[in-house]
């Protein structure tokens, strides 16, 4: 079964249709790349994917549950969203951590607000914040961050912010890593410190969905690409057979910008 099923998904933004008739799945273990030129859609399937934006139409499975179906009431209520916003972690491309705290606060935040809501927190309130304190650092170890746990992040470089935006992204443990853009504010030195991770990430099987105008990274890191267009899907399927063998026009004049020189 795949980990994520997404049918006929579409979002319009003032009568302009910005999703048009999306579907695709993806696999437990899976690395999908999106890419395409800006304003094709592809950060705004990244954000309904992650409830951020409500799609007008369509339907989202993660693990066999339906997490949305635009005709069924029951699975639009706000006060559900949240909840399934924990079947996603979103990397945004530009960290968006919280300038009054630390890396490590920063991991640790999510963690805490949701403990917040156990019923049992008060009376596991100290073992509850050390669990999460733990994981919190363990998270940043990975990410190199030892030295930089206590950092805020303007005492950060911009590769090390990603990194801890990844590092926060994951601690709700979820179920798919979406990056959106996650190097694009980066210098070509820090992009390869967060391309590392996401490719140490990838050998660990963890399932990830990157939208990505690395296209080297995008063919070798991926077990399935999409090329968006317009707001449609244009074209998907293995990395070498899109990347290297497109059968559309529209995506040979996509990837010959990149091949240039």
């Amino acid at each position: 079964m795949s980990i994520l099923e997404v049918e006929h998904i579409r979002k319009c933004f003032e009568g302009t249709e910005v999703l048009k008739d999306i579907s695709f799945s993806l696999e437990k273990g899976q690395v999908l790349s999106i890419i395409g030129s800006s304003g094709s859609g592809k950060t705004t399937l990244l954000r309904c994917l992650n409830f951020l934006e409500r799609p007008d139409a369509g339907i989202i499975r993660v693990n066999g549950e339906t997490l949305l179906d635009t005709d069924s009431p029951s699975t639009t209520k706000e006060s559900e969203i949240r909840k399934k916003r924990l079947h996603f972690g979103l990397v945004f491309q530009s960290f968006n951590l919280f300038p009054q705290y630390t890396a490590l606060q920063n991991v640790m935040l999510a963690g805490e607000l949701l403990a917040k809501e156990q019923p049992d927190y008060k009376a596991r309130k100290k073992e509850i914040h050390q669990e999460i304190e733990a994981q919190a650092i363990n998270l940043l170890k990975q990410m190199g961050l030892s030295d930089r746990m206590q950092n805020y992040p303007h005492q950060l470089s911009g590769g090390q912010c990603q990194r801890v935006a990844i590092a926060r992204a994951l601690a709700l443990n979820p179920d798919i890593l979406c990056f959106d853009e996650p190097t694009s504010a980066l210098d070509p030195e820090l992009t390869g410190e967060v391309l590392k991770v996401i490719k140490e990430l990838a050998n660990k099987k963890t399932t990830m969905i990157i939208v990505t105008h690395e296209m080297a990274f995008a063919r070798d890191v991926a077990n399935h690409v999409i090329f968006m267009d317009d707001g449609h899907i244009l074209e998907q399927g293995d990395p070498i057979q899109v990347m290297e063998h497109p059968k559309e026009e529209r995506t040979r004049q996509f990837l010959s910008r990149f091949t240039q020189g």
